[in-house]
């Protein structure tokens, strides 16, 4: 594990934010979320890497994505898991991304246009299940997907301020929920916003 964790935070010093950026590619060096459009933001680095380190990714983990934006959080899950399903609402950011991140060698990603509230039932379930927007309530379809075993990242709360969760779902399917941080992220559009 903790080499793992070496490792992730190696490939995230290396990882170019601004190759994920459109416009206002001059402030990529900043701690902070920026704007890529659609009243949509790329994360600020430091949640990027808390919440990467946080989902405790493996080489044979299987992770559900809900969410895809610019393609930065993408890049950091595909490069520590077996496979990336991804999933983006808006058809410029998913076209996007996928533009991107085939640019950057990847293989190993998924790519869905739809609302991700409710994943990716198909490939389900997943390892892993990372949200990066905020839900009013953890939706029942992703606790669903969640494999026994696995762990789910979301920002929950008011459009205003959400707590950011890792679930964990234990051998008996029951989850158990810590609160990482207090957050504000974009609002998850669809079912549960």
């Amino acid at each position: 594990m903790a080499n793992q964790s070496e490792d992730i935070i190696l490939y995230f010093q290396k990882l170019d934010r601004s190759f994920f950026m459109d416009e206002l590619k001059e402030f990529a060096y900043m701690d902070e979320a920026i704007p890529i459009g659609y009243e949509q933001t790329i994360s600020q680095p430091s949640l990027v890497l808390e919440m990467t380190l946080a989902i405790d990714l493996q080489p044979d983990v299987k992770v559900l994505e809900i969410g895809t934006g610019s393609g930065f959080q993408t890049a950091l899950l595909a490069a520590f898991s077996n496979a990336v399903y991804t999933i983006e609402r808006i058809a410029d950011l998913h076209e996007r991304a996928k533009e991107r991140l085939n640019e950057a060698g990847f293989s190993n990603i998924h790519y869905k246009l739809d609302d991700g509230s409710t994943g990716w039932e198909e490939h389900a379930p997943y390892d892993r299940i990372m949200v990066t927007a905020a839900a009013a309530q953890v939706p029942n379809e992703l606790v669903d997907q969640l494999a026994i075993g696995g762990k789910m990242i979301i920002p929950v709360g008011t459009p205003l301020l959400q707590e950011l969760l890792l679930l964990e779902k234990d051998d008996n399917g029951e989850i158990n929920e810590t609160v990482l941080n207090e957050v504000r992220f974009v609002p998850l559009k669809g079912k549960y916003e």
